[in-house]
């Protein structure tokens, strides 16, 4: 079983967004990141999909959710600026469930709770990072998280993906 930390899509410039941040939508670049995205999945057994509140959260994942015919489950959790031992504390009570879960979230709470995670030996194969619409696999056992793998970001769905 795994958990995948889903970094969101690539969306507007925060910068130049007026409105609320959690409201700040994709870029066509992002949607098609997220659609790309589908692929990673489709052999593997999806369970659930939690996201941030963010809007650009949402829609990294909404294509997925159709896919597999899922509900996004909203959780405040994922979102950005919360705390991390409140992220920590939902991984670990997930960790045991049967199938994998896909949980988005953003750039400051990712590398937080993987610094954590290897803290606390975390064995990481490959490479490292944190990028827009990229995905960090966690497999456990039990409660135990025994590996981390990092899979960059997907610009096409026909990207050469890892064997895990």
């Amino acid at each position: 079983m795994a958990l995948h930390l889903v970094r969101h899509a690539t969306a507007r410039d925060r910068s130049r967004w007026d409105g609320d941040d959690l409201d700040r939508p994709l870029t066509e670049q992002g949607h098609e990141q997220a659609e790309a995205l589908r692929g990673f999945f489709v052999d593997r057994p999806v369970r659930g999909i939690y996201s941030s509140q963010a809007t650009r959260c949402l829609q990294t994942v909404e294509p997925l959710a159709a896919s597999l015919g899922l509900v996004v489950e909203r959780r405040r959790e994922l979102t950005e600026g919360a705390k991390v031992v409140n992220l920590l504390e939902l991984l670990r009570s997930e960790a045991s469930v049967e199938g994998d879960l896909v949980l988005c979230s953003h750039g400051d709470l990712i590398p937080e709770v993987l610094n954590y995670l290897l803290r606390d030996g975390l064995p990481i194969v490959g490479g490292r990072g944190c990028e827009k619409g990229s995905v960090w696999t966690l497999e456990t056992v039990g409660h135990d998280f025994v590996r981390g793998c990092y899979t960059a970001r997907f610009e096409t769905g026909d990207q050469e993906l890892p064997n895990l």
